[in-house]
């Protein structure tokens, strides 16, 4: 199951150890993206690589979110709702950094 229920979610120590984990991956990731970015400028890709530098943009946005949600949790009493929410974003930010990936590589835009 990719997103847990309220009844599935763990006690707020257990729960903190996942935000633990995306806060820091997540602030990498945000990297990443703006690394794609400049990349994507550097070398010119026309109006594939404005589409792909908006999609980028956006997944850093989710990022973004994700760090600042996984902080907040930590340092929160409703860590476990913020922590979900953490989660989720993170995990739309991967698959549209995987979709990124794969129109880069393949040169589908």
């Amino acid at each position: 199951m990719l997103f847990p229920r309220d009844s599935q979610l763990k006690t707020s120590e257990q729960s903190n150890d996942l935000s633990q984990h995306i806060l820091p991956t997540s602030a990498q990731l945000v990297g990443v993206c703006l690394t794609v970015i400049s990349l994507v400028k550097v070398l010119h890709l026309g109006q594939a690589g404005s589409l792909l530098d908006k999609l980028l943009a956006i997944d850093a946005l989710f990022f973004t979110i994700s760090t600042a949600l996984s902080y907040s949790s930590m340092r929160g009493e409703k860590s476990a709702n913020l922590e979900r929410y953490a989660d989720q974003f993170f995990m739309l930010g991967l698959l549209e950094l995987g979709g990124c990936a794969v129109l880069l590589a393949f040169e589908i835009i």
